[in-house]
């Protein structure tokens, strides 16, 4: 894949890798600083691309890695104090949802993330998981158990 080829399919894919990096890092600045970090790591690493038709599950694993490396960073720096971005465009609608999502356990998240924020298919998040089909229905399956759960019993 030479360079021109690179920056058309991360053109294409750059909507997606945004709302899946706000997914994980609920803030529209840390998003699109990781998503620019994705892609500079993505360009960097072009050369160990082994199957250019795996490209965007690629691409999207290098986010994921970017997003859990800034979590850890933001953890670190501030314990407590790190809070989603609340901008004036914000939607304080989805919330409840965001904090259901953020207190998953890191492999329900991940498949939440890359299934409904990322619109990846099951087969492409087994792929990006690496973990078989099954698996990540399974973990689907219980992390909607757990975020119906969770958003129920806000309601009460």
């Amino acid at each position: 894949m030479d360079q021109q080829e690179f920056i058309r399919r991360t053109e294409a894919q750059r909507a997606r890798l945004y709302r899946t990096a706000y997914a994980y890092l609920g803030g529209e600045a840390a998003a699109m600083e990781a998503v620019d970090e994705a892609v500079y790591q993505a360009l960097r690493h072009l050369h160990q691309l082994r199957q250019p038709e795996y490209f965007e599950t690629w691409l999207t694993r290098i986010l994921i890695n970017t997003c859990n490396r800034e979590l850890l960073r933001l953890k670190r720096l501030h314990p407590a104090e790190y809070l989603p971005e609340a901008g004036e465009d914000f939607n304080y609608d989805t919330l409840p949802l965001q904090e259901a999502v953020a207190r998953l356990p890191r492999e329900l998240r991940q498949v939440i993330v890359l299934r409904y924020f990322g619109d990846l298919t099951l087969a492409q998040t087994a792929q990006t998981l690496d973990i078989p089909q099954g698996t990540v229905v399974t973990r689907q399956r219980r992390a909607l158990t757990l975020l119906r759960l969770s958003l129920e019993e806000g309601d009460a």
